[in-house]
């Protein structure tokens, strides 16, 4: 039996395969406390670092307000669409296993591709700007130990490219995990890091702010001035409202995680659980690193007050913190790197299902771990993709704000537009009725924010352009 395959899976009732879930699959053991996990080490990236930034461009009212109107649009459209896992009926219907399945079971047609386009692009951006900002928050230690040693005027610039190397040859290891339903333990330890370095930097900025170090900070944020035209200002509220409403989204990975809960209780209902669990823990440390983060800078905040240096000392603390990143991230990039592997090898299987190069699995004893699983086309095309996204990388320093744009552009119609579309279809809620309205400006309302921060990132990403120069000469 194809298991790639969901059109030749059946209902088995045989007591000598208890083994097997009811698509025939193997049973799936994930709790919402694995289902959490995953979902922490998705959502809080090192951009919680960035939040007290943001914060500053928007200011003591608007700041929060976005942070916390975000938290609930990103949990209710995760409800919505837990929902869709299984369909007609979200509790006893047949299972879909991507993003994908599941539009194509609830809306159908075009919207399918567009849902794989939007998806996919999003997950091979995200690989790619988690390897730029591992390879920083390495680079912070090394530099992080040359101030401390050269005093903090020194010049500390060393390379990233050594580093993003070695984070490329972990993830060539890591790569050959199989599939998510493998991975719960490197996000658990993902997610243990997230909230290491996340409690650092607090415990650093209640420090400064306990000091008495005196900071401007304001209600409406940075203030226009000689260092700050109007139209700059503007570009950075925008900036800053796409990175808080794209800094809570796992909608990319979220059917893929619900595919790895076990069927009792429902998996709907442990999904649900496990999204409020993580956009609470996550919110919670967003409003106090963004706050107090904004106190101990006020409106001069670094973007990452980490890896920007908006500490030196104790150096050592600031190295722990930086490791934890990374580690982080060496977790985070298999969370979003998996569903596209699966997708890749789910057509491929399909398509030449008589190819042993694709098809054949080999058990390998390896010390320590066991009997691991290896696949000869999983293992030269994860390995290759692995190295694309590191070269592409290394090519394109200022990549992440071309990410900013990504997001911009799958934000919406991943987090708020098919969840939301996908609850209409499938409750048949009619049109112009109280909760079609509502859900509709709701709809809109996000696509006006994505459209925004579109615009900041755009901005953004000409600066950066403009800034990078490679083939002058002077």
């Amino acid at each position: 039996m194809d298991t790639h395959n969901p059109s030749t899976l059946h209902v088995t009732n045989d007591p000598t395969q208890k083994n097997l879930d009811d698509d025939g699959r193997e049973k799936r053991t994930g709790t919402w406390v694995t289902a959490g996990a995953h979902i922490i080490t998705a959502v809080i990236g090192s951009g919680v670092l960035s939040l007290a930034w943001a914060i500053a461009q928007l200011g003591w009212i608007a700041g929060p307000a976005v942070l916390m109107t975000f938290s609930f649009i990103t949990y209710f459209t995760s409800t919505l669409l837990a929902d869709a896992y299984r369909a007609p009926d979200p509790v006893h219907g047949k299972r879909n296993y991507t993003y994908m399945d599941v539009v194509r079971a609830s809306l159908g047609g075009r919207k399918v591709q567009l849902c794989g386009i939007a998806q996919y692009v999003n997950l091979v951006g995200v690989t790619i700007g988690y390897t730029i900002t591992a390879s920083i928050s390495m680079v912070a230690v090394k530099r992080s130990n040359c101030f401390h040693d050269k005093g903090h005027d020194a010049h500390c610039k060393p390379s990233n490219y050594p580093y993003m190397v070695l984070f490329a040859l972990i993830q060539m290891v890591l790569s050959q995990i199989p599939n998510f339903h493998k991975l719960s333990w490197l996000s658990i330890l993902a997610a243990v890091m997230s909230f290491a370095y996340s409690l650092i930097g607090l415990g650093l900025s209640i420090a400064k702010v306990a000091e008495g170090v005196h900071t401007t900070t304001t209600l409406t944020g940075v203030e226009v001035g000689p260092k700050l035209s109007s139209s700059e200002k503007v570009w950075r509220m925008f900036q800053a409202i796409g990175d808080i409403a794209f800094a809570y989204a796992y909608s990319t990975v979220l059917i893929e995680i619900q595919d790895t809960l076990k069927s009792h209780p429902p998996e709907n209902k442990m999904m649900k659980r496990a999204s409020l669990a993580g956009v609470t823990t996550t919110t919670f440390f967003y409003i106090l690193c963004g706050c107090i983060g904004y106190a101990a800078f006020g409106n001069d905040a670094p973007g990452n007050f980490l890896t920007g240096f908006g500490f030196y000392e104790p150096f050592w603390l600031i190295d722990i913190a930086n490791v934890c990143i990374a580690v982080h991230l060496i977790g985070a990039y298999q969370v979003f790197c998996q569903p596209l592997f699966g997708f890749i090898e789910k057509k491929c299987t399909q398509r030449w299902p008589e190819s042993k190069f694709i098809t054949t699995e080999r058990e390998v004893r390896v010390p320590c771990i066991g009997v691991f699983p290896i696949n000869m086309f999983r293992l030269v095309w994860r390995t290759a993709y692995v190295t694309i996204t590191a070269l592409i990388a290394m090519i394109f320093p200022f990549f992440n704000s071309f990410l900013g744009l990504i997001g911009a552009a799958s934000f919406y119609p991943l987090t708020v537009y098919f969840p939301i579309e996908m609850y209409i279809a499938r409750v048949k809620i009619p049109k112009f009725s109280f909760t079609w309205v509502w859900l509709k400006i709701l709809s809109y309302t996000c696509l006006i924010v994505s459209l925004v921060a579109a615009i900041g990132s755009i901005q953004g990403l000409l600066t950066d352009l403009k800034k990078y120069q490679p083939f002058k000469t002077e």
